[in-house]
């Protein structure tokens, strides 16, 4: 695996006001063949995300394209890559885009165990 093919997920948060952005923008993500995932839109907590939540999963050729369409919404997001370590993905790997989120993260893997793919039900890469 060369690292442009390197799997990548986007978090992309909302609130109530905000659901109607968050939805059109999600739309938009499963339309775009890049994009190789588009999960639920989750209006609840969800594993160590506290807020209303989807998440996206691409490849990081893509990762500019995907910061660039959240950017334009003014939702804010998680991105971070998928590696064997969850927390490192959702801590010092993420990148936020507009203000971040505390994240629960005592409900990660442990370093070494990433259970990231599994955990969704979905294996894409």
């Amino acid at each position: 695996m060369t690292d442009l093919d390197a799997p990548y997920h986007a978090h992309i948060y909302y609130n109530p006001a905000e659901r109607d952005i968050a939805v059109a923008l999600r739309d938009d993500f499963g339309r775009d063949a890049a994009i190789l995932f588009v999960g639920a839109m989750t209006d609840a907590a969800a594993g160590p995300h506290p807020i209303a939540q989807y998440e996206v999963h691409f490849l990081k050729s893509h990762r500019d394209a995907v910061v660039a369409a959240i950017t334009a919404t003014g939702l804010r997001a998680l991105v971070h890559p998928l590696t064997d370590d969850d927390l490192a993905d959702h801590t010092t790997l993420a990148q936020w885009i507009r203000e971040p989120v505390e994240l629960d993260v005592t409900v990660l893997d442990p370093p070494g165990v990433n259970q990231g793919i599994p955990r969704f039900g979905v294996s894409d890469f």
